[in-house]
């Protein structure tokens, strides 16, 4: 099965690809991959909320429970850029059925599993598993959609980056605090599974494995390049709980996977058919594209997850609890990012100008959170939350758009996994980045703060009450921290909007009426 990437730009001399019929099997086909892309990304969210329950569950600490997420997300690292190659040899259908049915066996047995190392083994390869999912919707949303309704394949794609994260908190406080069954947690996945299945197994056909892709199978790239990624991967998780270079193994793994992704780069670069194709990143659009994607991701951080660790640590809540500040966001996207798709298909509409004020929106949004005090409960954070879930779809759609728009069909399958690489590092960069800097603003709020009470103690004939002293000196770092980290997310958005000059202009695409 040949898979297209979506293109508004003249195809070479063998002309454009046309997309398949788009019939009631193809619709179910594209249903499944969708529903089971969205799953996936709420398998990797619930298990991080919740990990403090699961870590009790088990009666681990949090030290060697922070593991349990750490190598889920590396699992879903290490597959990104593969799933493409291997989804288009063994058929989408075929892979896709396979991806299913694993994450389902594993989600079935891990309430089980109470030995932490098998845990983590299985953790690591529900991560493979489920992660290679994602790819699949992206291939699938831009191979079979017509023009007339393509842009809204790039729609799907942005709900598992926009919706399913947000709606995480919801769905974590329901099992945790409303059914109080933790294995839910797992266990959500297996009607979806189930459905996904029927539909994809009715709607795509049955088509051969393309063994002769074999021949040109890149062994070098990916034997470096899969163990790289995971190594990065678990380094990034791990990094400032471990102290980064001050932890041998953090530095170990840090030094190992950029040396075997070196390898890997070289060998995509020197191969005939890699399985992302490098030189595509000399096109503007891709380049500035990739990095302003890149940034964005580190950004989204300050939707719902900001304000949950805050509201967390000061108020004490829960995910239930913090849940409306992820719906505001998550649920309008349902909506808000295909009346983007729709506003993109005008003529008079400007992409570029989309993009930036979704960034701008977005800046916004944080700069009016920064202002926080450690009086505020989630419904202070209403206003920035309502600029965010209207910011991020105009940003994120848009964005895919005007890079995808200079990919040729044929080199679709190459672009694929470069992006979904993109957005699991690049998500996993920005928690690292955002715990890095949290600690050090922690580390000075507390110095002046404990400076400034020992300086007032100095006065005071009684003394003062010491516990108390520091259970307010702790919220109040959380507070200037959190809003310090909120003002750096603002700036980040608001120095990228200048970067949206540097794209080329892509008009609309033409669109048949017919269809």
């Amino acid at each position: 099965m040949t898979i297209a990437a979506v293109s508004h730009t003249p195809a070479p001399a063998a002309g454009p690809v046309s997309p398949p019929a788009l019939n009631a099997r193809t619709v179910a086909a594209l249903s499944g991959v969708l529903i089971a892309a969205m799953m996936s990304g709420l398998t990797s969210r619930a298990g991080s909320l919740a990990l403090a329950d699961i870590e009790g569950a088990l009666g681990q600490g949090a030290d060697p429970g922070s593991w349990i997420s750490s190598c889920y997300t590396a699992g879903e690292l290490m597959v990104m850029p593969f799933a493409g190659w291997f989804a288009v040899t063994f058929t989408v259908r075929r892979f896709c059925l396979a991806m299913l049915a694993i994450t389902a066996a594993i989600s079935l047995v891990l309430p089980f599993v109470v030995n932490l190392p098998l845990l983590l083994v299985l953790r690591a390869a529900e991560g493979m598993s489920a992660g290679a999912l994602i790819p699949l919707l992206m291939m699938m949303a831009l191979r079979f959609l017509p023009p007339p309704i393509r842009l809204h394949g790039l729609a799907l794609y942005a709900l598992t980056a926009t919706f399913t994260p947000n709606v995480a908190y919801w769905v974590v406080g329901y099992w945790t605090d409303g059914l109080s069954d933790l294995r839910w947690i797992s266990w959500q996945f297996l009607p979806a599974a189930a459905l996904c299945g029927l539909l994809v197994g009715w709607g795509l056909p049955a088509e051969p494995v393309n063994w002769s892709r074999f021949r040109n199978f890149n062994a070098t790239g990916f034997l470096a390049g899969a163990p790289g990624l995971f190594l990065i991967g678990l380094a990034l998780a791990q990094g400032n709980r471990q102290d980064w270079f001050h932890a041998p193994m953090i530095s170990l793994s840090l030094v190992a996977g950029v040396a075997l992704i070196a390898v890997y780069l070289l060998a995509e670069w020197q191969h005939p058919t890699p399985f992302i194709r490098l030189s595509l990143m000399a096109r503007r659009n891709l380049c500035v594209g990739f990095v302003i994607f890149f940034l964005l991701l580190v950004t989204l951080s300050s939707g719902a997850s900001l304000p949950g660790s805050f509201l967390g640590s000061v108020q004490e809540y829960r995910s239930r609890q913090i849940a409306p500040l992820g719906l505001l966001i998550g649920l309008p996207q349902l909506v808000l990012g295909f009346a983007v798709a729709l506003l993109l298909y005008r003529r008079w509409v400007d992409a570029r100008v989309v993009l930036a004020l979704g960034l701008a929106l977005i800046g916004m949004a944080c700069l009016l959170a920064s202002g926080l005090d450690s009086s505020w409960t989630w419904r202070q954070f209403v206003p920035a939350q309502l600029l965010q879930a209207l910011g991020q779809p105009m940003a994120i759609v848009s964005l895919l758009f005007v890079s995808t728009s200079v990919v040729q069909p044929q080199e679709g399958p190459y672009i694929a996994g470069f992006v979904n690489m993109l957005r699991a590092i690049g998500t996993l960069a920005g928690v690292a980045a955002v715990g890095r800097f949290e600690t050090l603003r922690d580390h000075f709020h507390s110095l002046v703060l404990v400076d400034h009470a020992a300086a007032v103690a100095a006065t005071l004939p009684r003394g003062f009450d010491t516990a108390r002293l520091a259970e307010a000196i702790g919220v109040e770092v959380t507070t200037l921290t959190t809003a310090d980290t909120y003002l750096v997310f603002g700036c980040l958005a608001l120095a990228m909007v200048p970067l949206c000059a540097a794209l080329t202009f892509i008009p609309a695409p033409l669109v048949d009426r017919r269809h």
